[in-house]
């Protein structure tokens, strides 16, 4: 097979952390807050900026506090479980590795009684029948298995536990139902392209009920903090952070929620990131080797659009044979500045994994599919394939 002609012009398809915005770079920050205290009131404002913006374009209700958090989605995550679980029945949602890792930190290390419903990559567990008085933990997207669920139906509107749920590759790319949502957590390095390291954690009022009811029979470390004495610590969701944030990453952020407003706000970002995945989901539909591993179309992430290999020659090899030639195909396209950081996630089944979201161009995502065909071919008649 030829090699095509055409790269994509950005081939960066990782899925965390993310392409940059269109025509990014580091001479559009303001600088002019560095090296000043975070806690300076140009410092503070840079911060509350970040959270009102990001609250306004996503359309979180009025009554909903929005902070910024340490230690990306995953501590914005960690801080939900250590603060708010313990006095409700728990059920957790496992069908990719971060929700299963949620499942295990609840169940083995803060030694909860846990219901846990699990389903294997490319699929979503039985939404059914769950108690309206358990607190539910779940990821509304899998970025490592290109699963989403497609609504929230299943969610009780009189429940009575609380909903925690990490939307890191979902959030600004997906219309979340805020309503059916007690907890939402995410990451600035997913969708927007933002750097790593900084989370965010939005709590309805029924989250913050619990918060100040309830305290964990357990200590729980600073870094986890969103209440004390019985009172919500309002100063994270004014800007206040618990530990220092990098002020050249809240510039960043900036710049990327001012590029996601110019675009059309939430609703163009839904429909760069959709018209992102249909491109690939075309090209699957008539590719004789690859295929999609989510599949239920409903339950189809447009973000992280994870392949399978669905040919006879490579379906035949064992599970080490079919991680090895997916790491081939993966380096190859690296080589050839095809496509970055392509591969699928380590826990996933062996495969690719395109982010979609809505900071790459479908023209670089139109680009890449010629060159997916051509590594595969490549790669199968090195491994002596026909």
């Amino acid at each position: 097979m030829l090699k095509p002609l055409r790269r994509p012009s950005r081939p960066h398809f990782s899925s965390g952390p993310c392409a940059k915005r269109p025509n990014w770079t580091a001479t559009a920050l303001d600088t002019s807050v560095l090296g000043r205290s975070h806690r300076s009131q140009p410092g503070k404002a840079k911060l509350a900026e970040v959270i009102a913006r990001s609250k306004d374009l996503l359309g979180i209700p009025a009554d909903y506090r929005l902070g910024i958090v340490p230690a990306s989605d995953t501590g914005a995550v960690e801080m939900a479980l250590w603060s708010l679980l313990g006095p409700k029945p728990i059920t957790v949602l496992a069908f990719e590795s971060f929700s299963d890792g949620w499942a295990a930190d609840i169940a083995g290390e803060l030694h909860l009684p846990t219901k846990i419903r699990r389903a294997d990559y490319g699929r979503l567990p039985d939404l059914a029948g769950i108690d309206a008085g358990d607190d539910i933990v779940f990821a509304w997207n899998g970025t490592t298995s290109g699963v989403r669920l497609p609504h929230a139906d299943w969610i009780a509107d009189d429940r009575t536990g609380l909903t925690i749920c990490d939307a890191t590759s979902a959030v600004f790319a997906m219309d979340l139902p805020w309503p059916k949502l007690d907890v939402v957590t995410w990451s600035w390095q997913k969708v927007l392209g933002g750097e790593g390291g900084h989370g965010m954690i939005a709590l309805s009022p029924r989250a913050v009920e619990r918060l100040a009811s309830y305290q964990p029979t357990w200590p729980i470390p600073k870094i986890f903090r969103l209440a004390r004495g019985g009172k919500l610590i309002e100063g994270i969701f004014q800007g206040e952070t618990i530990n220092t944030p990098s002020l050249l990453c809240v510039e960043d952020q900036l710049d990327a929620l001012a590029w996601a407003e110019s675009v059309g706000g939430l609703a163009g970002l839904i429909a760069r990131s959709e018209a992102n995945f249909r491109f690939v989901a075309d090209w699957v539909a008539g590719s004789h080797w690859a295929g999609l591993l989510a599949d239920d179309p409903a339950t189809r992430s447009s973000t992280s659009v994870c392949l399978t290999v669905v040919d006879p020659w490579f379906t035949a090899k064992d599970a080490m044979q079919q991680q090895r030639i997916a790491s081939e195909i993966a380096a190859l396209l690296e080589r050839e500045q095809a496509a970055f950081d392509v591969g699928a996630y380590r826990d996933a089944p062996p495969g690719l994994r395109i982010w979609c979201g809505a900071t790459v161009e479908s023209a670089d995502v139109a680009a890449l599919l010629p060159w997916l065909d051509w590594a595969y071919a490549t790669v199968k008649h090195a491994n002596n394939g026909h």
